[in-house]
């Protein structure tokens, strides 16, 4: 088990509080990168070396500490769908996910020195019919503006989403069943200011 602060390669609020949630102590330490996609680069695949990119910058600067990244793209029918930049990108991000399912990958990686382990989140989202008036008055609310895809499923964005399958924090932005994975390889663990193997009285 390490006994080294966990870095958070990320300035992403949501992706502090669900570590929060999963009680892991650590400190934000947030990179650039360049996130261009490759030619041709799938999805998955470009979400995992974007976080592994993240997690590897990190580690430079703390080769002692283990340090987690990620990143979060959504796709529909092999398009990636980036954070929106204006109103009219935003809207026609939201119309084409309009009364349709699309994709929402997250990759998720730990480093270590040299060491470096990931792994890919992928979920099925389904919107109801949206019209444009709609996603014009969201894109005023200012939630849509840092968010693949130009919406947040854990925010007012919610009442787009007719049904979701798989993870819901992989869709906010870190999947935690996949980051208590790699958090267990490295010796981190969750929970951490709460009792354990105590029974619960009657």
């Amino acid at each position: 088990m390490t006994n080294k602060a966990l870095i958070l390669a990320s300035a992403s609020p949501r992706r502090a509080e669900l570590l929060r949630q999963i009680g892991v102590p650590f400190t934000i330490a947030a990179v650039d990168v360049d996130e261009t996609p490759l030619p041709g680069e799938e999805p998955g695949a470009y979400v995992l070396r974007l976080a592994k990119c993240k997690a590897s910058a990190a580690a430079a600067r703390f080769p002692n500490q283990p340090v987690l990244a990620a990143d979060t793209t959504v796709s529909i029918n092999g398009q990636l769908l980036g954070k929106p930049s204006h109103q009219a990108e935003a809207t026609a991000m939201l119309m084409a996910l309009s009364d349709r399912t699309h994709s929402v990958y997250t990759g998720v990686a730990l480093a270590l020195g040299e060491r470096l382990v990931s792994r890919l989140s992928q979920t099925r989202v389904t919107f109801r019919a949206l019209d444009s008036a709609e996603c014009q008055t969201y894109w005023h609310t200012g939630e849509p503006v840092d968010k693949a895809g130009g919406y947040a499923i854990q925010g007012l964005g919610a009442v787009f989403v007719k049904a979701l399958e798989g993870s819901y924090t992989g869709v906010v932005g870190l999947p935690l069943a996949e980051t208590w994975e790699l958090l267990q390889l490295f010796g981190i663990p969750c929970w951490s200011g709460f009792p354990v193997g105590r029974e619960m009285a009657e």
